[in-house]
């Protein structure tokens, strides 16, 4: 073993392992910032869900057509607000790698 390079056996952090840790962190905070992009898109799609119920037609295609639209509407709310809440969490596992980058393995 060479100096200022512990072995993995010995569950040190090397300073390539170091660096690798912090490129994963930034990786990681992409992908949260992806995430957000999707939840945004989610909305704007919502709002356009919204413009299309047509409250005008009120046959029964109408109705189905509005009913079709309120359970589609319905799921990609739940998609949205579940994407919303990955953001945080990913973002907490990207500061998690970040630091880990400078701390000694167990």
């Amino acid at each position: 073993m060479t100096t200022g390079t512990a072995s993995a056996a010995g569950g040190s952090l090397t300073a390539a392992d170091a660096g690798a840790c912090a490129s994963r962190g930034y990786e990681i905070q992409q992908l949260a910032a992806r995430v957000a992009r999707c939840a945004d898109r989610a909305d704007a799609a919502l709002s356009q869900l919204v413009r299309l119920e047509l409250q005008t037609w009120q046959s029964p295609a109408g109705r189905a057509y509005r009913t079709s639209l309120s359970l589609h509407a319905a799921g990609l709310r739940r998609a949205r607000n579940m994407l919303e809440d990955a953001v945080p969490a990913v973002l907490r596992h990207a500061q998690n790698a970040m630091l880990s980058a400078g701390r000694p393995g167990p």
